[in-house]
């Protein structure tokens, strides 16, 4: 093969696929069906445990945009109905403590994102604040009177020197920008104006927001009032070397009335989202003492008010809290993720837990990332994220007569669809004998006695977990017919703390060994080519992807999605350079960089012989452009088959545009395609 195969820039939309072409003209998942898909988000049950608000997520194919609409359902499957629905998005509803009205977000007036209230009853609208810049972390007090919220304040930005005076009618360059912050950038938004998150309350029947917290510092992390309404709890980082210890949050107190700030928690690590107890004698939040680990579980602690007195309630689970919420006194609810799938379930003072739903996910739709968000009423009822590996994310209930799916939303779609079979496996690690998950992925119609192409899809984080859940991505590549392993190497969270850092400052390193023995464990099997291995996996993904060619010649082609080539620039450039030198490295890059580069999938360029694409967002500020581009220049100058997709105006999450998601599919499919062998499957 040639070079010729070189997208500088564009998106090329590879439609010739023969694979895909099979799956348009039949009844498999095509990649255009991805803007018909839908997700159930956020789910708010009612205070009485009688209705659920939740945002209904769609994707319109004219603007290639999500789109978030609110819809209501009763808890016994009934009155499935819009609330509010149209051309802009409506998100963050949230229940009065009667229940008589609802709190949300929308762009509606064409303004930018606002805060507004619907009466349940008459279903009148009004819209509260008039701010320019969006809320969040809407939180209702007590007495149903006053709401707080959160929004960014911008500064003035410092000036090194103060430019002469044009001449009338000049035009001149626009004037420098000064930057004298660490993290002055962030991916998804560019470049960072000067200012801080702050917090703010709101009457709710209308009226000027006033600013409750002061400071250069950045306040929220989840609001809580007291049951008295006279204080409010949040996080902020308020130490004066918080930009280089960002992890060092606490809880801190605002009194209403006057302002004042009082420090709750004084521990090295992230203290957050607080929630009081009805009764308010107990607060509850989450957070780790910092141990300079690449990775923490996330404990669920209890404050004792009267006294201040704190406890751990989560100490002998090993797994990391992600959310909470009271469902009594006495009781707290949990979401956590454990092997790979999102749990809800109950947690008593005294530590002891009780799995109340083991399918609360499925909320995203580009790879099967674990994921999803629950609710309580007050009479302990439940409402969480329900999805499957089939079904992207419906509404789901649990209460004391089990766990119900209320809604169905993509049946209308995939119930005519040939979707992949998806099952659980594992196996034994070549090295450090550890058991090891994945999950295999057959394409429709799968015939075991044939030989089919194997994709081993690698997951990001690297501390983050795979899991059963639908996963459009994945799909399309087995409508393309290919077998897709997908996997929880170590490193993977939801296995407990000590999994998770395995790979503390060796990262990427024996997880290599666990997913070349999941590759030999589907070999196994029978019904794979091993001349037909492809291998491909985004940000984490993408560096591990980039290490096994370093490594290996046993696939056929490679795609390596925002990957990081080389950990010393990472370390430097990109949005999270603390985390790089002070979590994931012993010592910053100037110090150790022989430990940089060996670590570095750029060091291994020299013996790749695989046929390698790289993909990446244009404005990506996490893995950023120029990581990929060393190692396409490399491989260039190498003579390797190489070739660099550019996705313009996209950051880090490449799939949040659906054309995004399928280009991504598509140029992968595309590439792997002209090194597969047209007689695989017969």
């Amino acid at each position: 093969m040639t070079n010729s195969f070189r997208i500088l820039f564009g998106l090329a939309l590879i439609l010739t696929n023969p694979w895909i072409a099979a799956a348009s003209e039949s009844g498999e998942l095509k990649n255009l069906d991805v803007f018909d898909l839908e997700v159930a988000s956020d789910p708010q049950i009612s205070p009485d445990g009688e209705q659920i608000v939740y945002e209904r997520r769609s994707y319109d194919i004219m603007t290639d945009r999500q789109r978030s609409n609110l819809w209501i359902i009763s808890t016994s499957g009934t009155g499935h109905r819009p609330l509010l629905s149209g051309t802009q998005s409506y998100t963050s509803p949230r229940w009065s403590p009667s229940g008589d009205r609802i709190a949300y977000i929308s762009s509606a007036e064409g303004r930018g994102p606002q805060l507004y209230v619907r009466w349940m009853d008459t279903g009148q609208t009004a819209l509260l604040s008039n701010i320019n810049e969006s809320p969040g972390n809407i939180s209702w007090s007590p007495d149903g009177n006053s709401l707080a919220f959160t929004a960014f304040v911008s500064s003035d930005n410092e000036s090194l020197a103060t430019a002469p005076a044009k001449p009338e009618g000049a035009s001149w360059a626009p004037p420098v920008k000064v930057i004298q912050t660490l993290h002055y950038r962030a991916d998804g938004r560019g470049y960072l104006d000067s200012g801080n998150t702050q917090v703010f309350i709101i009457p709710a029947v209308g009226g000027t927001p006033r600013q409750l917290s002061t400071g250069e510092f950045n306040h929220g992390g989840g609001l809580t009032w007291s049951i008295d309404g006279r204080s409010l709890v949040i996080s902020s980082n308020r130490n004066p070397d918080w930009e280089l210890k960002q992890q060092n949050s606490d809880l801190w107190q605002i009194d209403i009335s006057s302002g004042d700030m009082t420090q709750l928690t004084f521990r090295d690590g992230p203290d957050n989202s607080p929630v009081f107890s009805p009764d308010g004698k107990r607060l509850a939040f989450l957070g780790y003492i910092d141990k300079k680990m690449g990775y923490h579980n996330r404990g669920l602690s209890v404050m004792n008010v009267a006294d201040g007195s704190v406890s751990e309630l989560s100490a002998s689970l090993d797994r990391s809290i992600d959310a909470i919420a009271w469902s009594s006194s006495s009781q707290l609810i949990v979401s956590y993720d454990d092997f790979g799938k999102k749990v809800v379930a109950t947690m008593s003072l005294e530590g002891e837990s009780q799995i109340l739903a083991r399918d609360a996910g499925g909320a995203n739709i580009s790879r099967p990332y674990t994921s999803g968000s629950f609710s309580v009423a007050n009479n302990g009822r439940v409402a969480y994220t329900a999805g499957t590996s089939q079904r992207p994310a419906d509404v789901g209930y649990a209460s004391r007569r089990g766990v119900e799916k209320l809604t169905g939303l993509n049946e209308d779609l995939l119930a005519h669809k040939e979707l992949g079979s998806v099952e659980e496996i594992s196996w034994r690690s070549s090295v450090g004998d550890h058991e090891i998950w994945g999950w295999v992925v057959t394409p429709p119609n799968f015939d075991p006695t044939k030989k089919y192409p194997l994709i081993l899809e690698i997951h990001g984080g690297p501390f983050t977990a795979y899991g059963p859940h639908f996963s459009a991505e994945i799909q399309l590549y087995a409508a393309a017919g290919y077998v897709v392993l997908y996997t929880n190497p170590r490193g993977s969270t939801s296995y407990g703390n000590e999994f998770a850092n395995e790979i503390h400052h060796a990262y990427p390193g024996q997880d290599y060994d666990d997913l070349m023995s999941g590759v030999d464990a589907v070999l196994e099997r029978g019904y794979i080519d091993e001349s037909q291995l492809f291998v491909t996996g985004g940000s984490g993904g993408g560096v591990l992807t980039a290490w096994i060619i370093g490594n290996t010649d046993r696939f056929a082609a490679a795609a390596v999605a925002k990957p990081v080539i080389n950990w010393a620039s990472m370390a430097l450039y990109s949005d999270i350079p603390e985390t790089v030198a002070s979590y994931w490295f012993d010592k910053p890059p100037w110090e150790d960089y022989q430990t940089y580069w060996q670590r570095s999938p750029l060091s291994l360029v020299g013996n790749v012989v695989t046929p390698t694409l790289l993909l990446t967002g244009e404005s990506d500020m996490r893995t950023p452009m120029p990581e990929s581009e060393q190692y396409y220049q490399a491989l260039q100058l190498r003579g390797i088959d190489s070739a660099l997709v550019r996705v313009p105006e996209s950051s880090h999450g490449i799939a949040s545009r659906p054309s995004n998601l399928i280009a991504k599919v598509d140029n992968i499919l595309a590439w792997f395609e002209r090194y597969r062998s047209e007689s695989v499957v017969d």
